[in-house]
């Protein structure tokens, strides 16, 4: 089997000769190429031109031996064709200079046309298929509703979310249809990148760990799951990510996706257990680790891969995305560690 056809067989939980592995901003700062990108180029200006995100999405895939491949973008891409005029800043991150804060600012927006709106995307994935030929698997992403939602609101980072759970309680019904009108788009922007050769797609859920279980049941998991119903079409395995989501496993196993990712706050197999054996397990280590020594990081990741030995289904991944000062040396260690110490693994069952 060659990296792409494991990735995707582990996704559906076969039987793969070892545990495959990518990792989560594999295509980022702590690679100096990236950073010579960067100089250059504006970081929207890198997302929304083809030939420069294929480029950086291939970097990490040259000096490790990475299963697959992620698409260089970003989760708020979608947004602006909604209508949010949004911006980076070195120092600040995005910032959406319109945000919403009432019903007739979410009434103002539209459902975005993925071909039309952001056809450089699937031109990327389209051009990135062409590029990975059989060998790579192809990763495609969206953000998930909620978060996506509360850029919407709060306009950028925030640290206590105060805005948007103030709309979420206080305005339900436009809340409701900031919700709506977001999981439409990333329903035809997921399957924009599905249709131009993407082998799975990952949602990403970056601040859903704000929400109480109650709110999440409300407010995320009804969306998240007509998501991932409606990619069910397309026969290709699709995997939802959040972080501090240990609290919602409950919800989290009835989406429908194929898998799910984790993050390092909870044991992995423990995870496996709440969310059920039918679904593959993305993760976890944490990123942290990285900056640690060899003899750390060869300790924490056999702990992640002897934890998930007794399931069917495991990606290794970290728990969230790799730094800006992640050490080249220790990125490549672990990936070479995973693979040879997963072979060794089921040679001895």
């Amino acid at each position: 089997m060659n990296p792409r056809q494991v990735f995707v067989a582990s996704l559906r939980r076969e039987e793969v000769p070892y545990t495959p592995i990518w990792l989560m901003r594999q295509a980022g700062r702590y690679l100096p190429e990236y950073r010579a990108v960067r100089e250059k180029h504006s970081f929207l200006e890198m997302c929304r031109t083809p030939e420069l995100a294929v480029e950086v999405t291939l970097q990490p895939l040259r000096r490790f031996e990475l299963d697959a491949a992620i698409l260089f973008s970003d989760i708020l891409i979608p947004l602006p064709p909604m209508g949010l005029k949004l911006e980076f800043f070195e120092s600040k991150g995005p910032q959406i200079e319109n945000p919403v804060s009432s019903m007739k600012d979410v009434e103002n927006l539209r459902v975005a046309n993925a071909r039309q709106d952001t056809g450089f995307v699937g031109e990327a994935v389209r051009m990135l298929r062409k590029e990975l030929g059989d060998e790579k698997a192809l990763i495609g992403f969206a953000g998930a509703p909620f978060t996506l939602a509360s850029y919407a609101v709060e306009g950028g980072h925030s640290k206590d979310y105060a805005k948007v759970k103030k709309m979420m309680w206080n305005q339900p019904e436009a809340f409701r249809l900031l919700l709506e009108k977001i999981t439409d788009t990333v329903i035809d922007y997921l399957k924009m990148q599905l249709e131009e050769g993407a082998d799975a797609v990952q949602v990403f859920d970056s601040w859903i760990g704000a929400l109480t279980p109650m709110d999440f049941k409300e407010f995320a998991f009804p969306y998240l799951k007509r998501i991932f119903e409606e990619l069910k079409q397309y026969n290709k395995p699709t995997i939802y990510f959040g972080t501090m989501t240990s609290g919602f496993f409950n919800y989290i196993k009835e989406l429908g996706s194929n898998a799910v990712g984790v993050d390092w706050r909870i044991n992995i197999d423990d995870a496996w257990k709440i969310i059920g054996d039918e679904k593959a397990i993305q993760g976890n280590l944490d990123p942290m680790v990285l900056y640690a020594d060899r003899e750390v990081i060869r300790k924490h990741a056999k702990d992640v891969l002897d934890r998930a030995s007794s399931f069917s289904g495991h990606v290794f991944n970290l728990g969230h995305g790799l730094t800006p000062q992640t050490p080249i040396d220790s990125v490549a260690f672990l990936v070479d560690f995973v693979h040879e110490e997963s072979e060794k693994i089921r040679n001895s069952r």
